[in-house]
């Protein structure tokens, strides 16, 4: 019977060790390739939806009330953009970032959907309408 010196036995080990390793390496850079590839519209698809909810407040002749209803569907932006980053998202360090904006954000719009039910929803004179965009969403 014909032997295999040992160094090549463990030449072969190591061989086929290095291709699975370079091959996980492949298939994971494409499936990091295809999330992003998903993640991408989603992150264009809550900016265009930021701006038509920003372009379709109008003055309300309140800075401050403008400013509230014009940060509402920033904030909600920024909330849909982190959780996008929560699905795709692979860096330990932003995806803490990510979570951290989905709480402060969503304690912010609370704060300012409530300083507008305060403020200016009590400001409007009888049979005056409110301004657009003061739905609950913004």
């Amino acid at each position: 019977m014909n032997k295999c010196p040992w160094w090549f036995a463990a030449l072969l080990v190591l061989t086929a060790a290095v291709a699975t390793a370079a091959l996980q390496q492949g298939v994971r850079s494409h499936v990091d390739k295809a999330d992003a590839g998903l993640a991408w519209p989603q992150l264009m698809a809550s900016m265009a939806k930021m701006h038509v909810a920003m372009a379709s407040v109008g003055s309300s002749g309140s800075s401050d009330a403008d400013f509230v209803r014009l940060m509402l569907p920033h904030h909600q932006a920024a909330l849909d953009m982190a959780e996008i980053q929560l699905l795709y998202g692979k860096d330990p360090q932003m995806r803490r970032l990510a979570q951290e904006i989905i709480t402060d954000q969503q304690s912010e719009i609370e704060l300012m959907q409530l300083w507008l039910k305060e403020h200016v929803a009590g400001s409007l004179k009888a049979g005056q309408a409110p301004a657009p965009n003061m739905s609950k969403e913004y």
